[in-house]
């Protein structure tokens, strides 16, 4: 027989309503977009409009989608199990 306290294991952390996802999705895009305009700038300056935009958003929704939003989704859940029940 174990001596030590027993802790309840916690509950899942359920998935992020449309309402936190919009800032996540925020912090992710936003970083992103300006790094890639500063990156790119050079190469892009006579780029029309709507094209610098398809290319910019080529390189920049796999980013997003594949690198930021999976660490931000594990931030936001160390975060959440941080947190005290109740």
């Amino acid at each position: 027989m174990s001596t030590g306290s027993r802790t309840r294991p916690q509950p899942p952390i359920p998935p992020p309503s449309n309402h936190q996802l919009a800032p996540m999705i925020w912090l992710a895009v936003l970083p992103t977009l300006t790094v890639l305009n500063l990156a790119l700038n050079s190469l892009l300056t006579d780029t029309p409009v709507a094209l610098r935009t398809a290319i910019l958003a080529t390189i920049a929704v796999p980013i997003v989608m594949y690198g930021l939003s999976a660490q931000l989704h594990q931030l936001r859940t160390t975060l959440l199990a941080r947190q005290p029940a109740g």
